[in-house]
């Protein structure tokens, strides 16, 4: 079997307030807003991603707004790749995105924890170029 991920969920208190900050401040493009009557199907994804999105599905009872903020329970659970983490960083700053920390120069590359604002925390990570191993080694 052979596959890849399409899309993944994160629970939302609410639609609109979710677009205001994953296209608003973070860039993201809508790619689908469809009304299905009681619920919307809502997906978002970085400029430059081909094939996988971001569902963002308004929570629908108590246990589930009870899991916005800490679907990852309190990890960096999300992983936001770019190319430029100069530019990145400071039009997320000049947007209002809270980083929890400074840049940082790790062996992969260049990171900072940001959170959304229900409290999920996200990397922004410029990766180095990967060393590629051979058979041989």
């Amino acid at each position: 079997m052979t596959g890849h991920f399409s899309a993944f969920s994160l629970v939302v208190p609410d639609y609109d307030d979710a677009l205001n900050f994953y296209v608003g401040k973070l860039g993201f493009r809508l790619i689908e807003d469809i009304d299905m009557g009681d619920k919307r199907w809502v997906t978002v994804a970085p400029n430059g991603a081909s094939e996988t999105k971001l569902v963002l599905a308004q929570a629908s009872d108590p246990e589930q707004t009870a899991a916005i903020g800490n679907q990852t329970g309190g990890r960096v659970g999300f992983f936001l790749h770019v190319d430029d983490f100069d530019a990145a960083h400071s039009d997320m700053l000049a947007k209002g995105v809270k980083f929890a920390e400074e840049p940082r120069n790790e062996p992969y590359g260049k990171v900072a924890v940001f959170s959304d604002p229900y409290g999920n925390q996200w990397d922004l990570l410029q990766l180095k170029e990967p060393k590629i191993l051979t058979e041989a080694q």
